[in-house]
């Protein structure tokens, strides 16, 4: 009786197969086969709810393996992030273990433009912003990383609004979604149709989305939502680890870049110091200007000059390129006014050189490579010039009193045995075989001490000797141009001044013992200049012409012929020829070329040429009255010397 109450398939059956872990399709054959053994309907309806509930328990244990599953992966998620270097590297692995964990066709991780710089908080307008895909796996055509996706709508704003996951079976066909225009025509480009979009916390903010796509129709489960929310947590404390390594990275990059500014301006603040050093010891050890510069000019990596106030080269390492005259004197005002260096032309700088105020000139930089800031070698290079030049004059103050007392004695007239003079003279480092000139200076207002400080030290410079009397400075310095060296004087002293400056000047001297008649004759060519109301200027007897010869001893009349009309002499003693005879014809004719060719019996085509060979030889102005009337002067002297010699003889 017993077998025979067990016969056929019952509910003890479903609990073997449930124990066996048998596929569900089993359950529904062991009620076929009772149906086919005949069953009674109550055993059909005993065995049909043990197969019901069979099939519920095994979807439990289904749903149970693949939560074990989700959470192992998600573990392995977790210590996978942990390794990942860099944000986008992370982002990457995110959407891999998303698409793979819940099958999506495609996942992407999209991050709030608004959260790039500071975090969004929950509930505010995202209307002003959209977001950037960072990462995308799976088979994507229009979802490429970089991708902007601008607007309020979509479900990453619906995310971003309410910090809350949203999901929809069929993206396009959902009325619930505010819908764009721009969103949708991705979604229609990738083919997308069911879609999961879960917020990605941060310290309480939401900063970006990730998604996860598929393009087919699909409800998604509770469970799928829960895991992928789970993921998104996961992968949120991983960005936060990473934003948080990325700001720590980007510290210590900071942190090092200004180690290694500061171990370069440390560096540069020591090399800036031993140049210092080396510019101050060269100064105190009696180095000249150029050793300086030199010095100077190998430390800035460029090529230096030294100008005085009137824009004399006192030094210099190389050539410059010439300077706009206007912008070198703007420059020179700005950098004073300043007190700093000011860029000039080329790339080039301009520093003041001064000292308690006063002007002693500037320093030219022409750097071998262009530079936005001056170099501070060239701010020290300008003190320590001044330094030199200040020192320089201070020696030469102190120096200067000997030698000012032996130009004394010079000018007044020596009370000693010429012998005696000259060793004096060359215990002084004064060559007596050597030409010199005579400068007497007469600043036209200013401070006289200025004048005779800048004295002292031009006198030091020049090699020359230096007195002051009755308010002029009296400079004997080496050399055979007379003017040439008076106007240097003038060129120099005057912008100092800032005064005019008259100057009158004499010489060459060969001997120590013609110093004082010179010095008379530049004295008288001063006085001159004053009476004839020509202040400021500068004059030597070759320049006042016939005046000279009646100011000066050493100015005789054949220094006066020859610099009037010696061109012409010199032409007719190399070529004999008669330019000179048609001169004097040619003025004692009332300045008449024909009456000139009737007086010498030539044709006056003949004259005419004559006159223009003058006009080369003796300038354009030479008809003008004041030039006739020397020229007329030196042809009288000549010829009288000519008739006195041909007597003599």
């Amino acid at each position: 009786m017993a077998e025979t109450h067990r016969a056929g398939p019952d509910a003890l059956d479903v609990l073997e197969l449930l124990a066996r872990r048998q596929a569900p399709r089993q359950f529904e054959e062991l009620l076929q086969r009772a149906r086919r053994e005949g069953a009674s309907v109550k055993k059909l309806e005993r065995l049909d709810r043990a197969v019901r509930l069979g099939t519920d328990i095994h979807e439990l244990f289904g749903r149970g393996q693949q939560r074990e599953a989700g959470l192992t992966a998600l573990v392995d998620t977790a210590r996978e992030l942990s390794h990942a270097r860099d944000l986008d590297t992370l982002l990457k692995e995110v959407a891999r273990r998303a698409q793979r964990l819940l099958h999506f066709d495609l996942a992407y991780i999209g991050l709030h433009d608004a959260a790039a710089g500071t975090d969004v908080d929950v509930g505010a307008d995202p209307g002003g912003g959209g977001m950037t895909i960072r990462a995308s796996e799976g088979d994507t055509t229009a979802l490429n990383v970089g991708l902007k996706v601008r607007g309020s709508s979509g479900l990453g704003n619906a995310v971003l609004s309410e910090g809350a996951p949203f999901w929809t079976p069929d993206y396009l066909a959902d009325d619930h979604i505010a819908h764009a225009d721009e969103i949708d025509e991705v979604v229609r480009a990738e083919g997308i149709r069911a879609i999961m979009a879960v917020p990605l916390w941060c310290c309480g903010t939401v900063v970006g989305t990730l998604y996860g796509a598929g393009r087919e129709v699909r409800h998604f489960l509770p469970d799928e939502i829960s895991l992928m929310c789970s993921l998104a947590d996961i992968a949120a404390v991983a960005i936060e680890k990473a934003r948080t390594l990325d700001e720590v990275r980007a510290e210590a990059r900071a942190l090092e870049r200004d180690r290694a500014a500061a171990r370069a301006e440390l560096a540069e603040r020591r090399r800036l110091e031993a140049v210092h050093a080396d510019l101050v010891g060269r100064v105190l050890d009696g180095s000249d200007l150029r050793g300086i510069v030199g010095a100077s000019a190998e430390a800035a990596r460029g090529t230096l000059a030294v100008r005085d106030p009137g824009g004399r080269i006192l030094a210099a390492t190389g050539e410059l390129p010439p300077f706009d005259a206007e912008e070198l004197t703007k420059g020179v005002l700005d950098a004073h006014a300043g007190g700093e260096p000011v860029p000039l032309g080329d790339g080039a700088w301009i520093a003041p050189v001064a000292a308690s105020g006063e002007d002693l000139g500037t320093v030219l930089f022409l750097p071998d490579e262009p530079l936005a800031d001056p170099p501070a070698p060239l701010l020290l290079t300008a003190r320590t010039v001044a330094l030199a030049l200040l020192l320089e004059r201070s020696t030469a103050v102190a120096a200067s009193q000997v030698r000012d007392e032996f130009l004394d004695e010079l000018l007044a007239g020596p009370r000693r045995p010429w012998r005696h003079v000259e060793e004096r003279a060359r215990a002084l480092a004064v060559d007596v075989d050597d030409p010199h000139v005579v400068v007497v200076a007469r600043p036209e207002g200013g401070s006289q001490g200025r004048a005779v400080v800048w004295a002292s030290s031009y006198a030091h410079r020049g090699r020359g000797l230096k007195s002051v009397h009755n308010g002029c400075i009296t400079l004997l310095l080496p050399g055979d141009d007379a003017e040439a060296a008076a106007r240097a004087v003038c060129d120099e002293l005057s912008p100092l001044l800032g005064h005019p400056v008259t100057v009158g000047a004499s010489g060459p001297t060969s001997g120590l013992d013609t110093v004082r008649q010179v010095y008379r004759e530049a004295q008288h060519c001063l006085e001159a200049l004053t009476e004839l109301g020509n202040t400021g200027c500068v004059a030597t007897p070759r320049q006042m012409g016939f005046l000279g010869l009646l100011l000066c001893d050493t100015y005789d009349t054949g220094d006066y012929i020859g610099a009037v009309i010696g061109a012409v002499l010199d032409y007719d003693a190399q070529r004999f020829t008669e330019l000179t005879r048609t001169l004097e014809a040619y003025f004692a004719s009332g300045s008449s070329p024909r009456h000139a060719a009737r007086t010498l019996h030539v044709h006056p085509n003949t004259v005419s040429r004559r006159l223009e060979r003058i006009t080369e030889l003796l300038g354009s102005d030479w008809q003008k009255p004041e030039r006739s009337l020397e020229i007329q002067l030196a042809l009288r002297l000549n010829r009288t010397r000519r008739m006195l010699s041909e007597r003599g003889a």
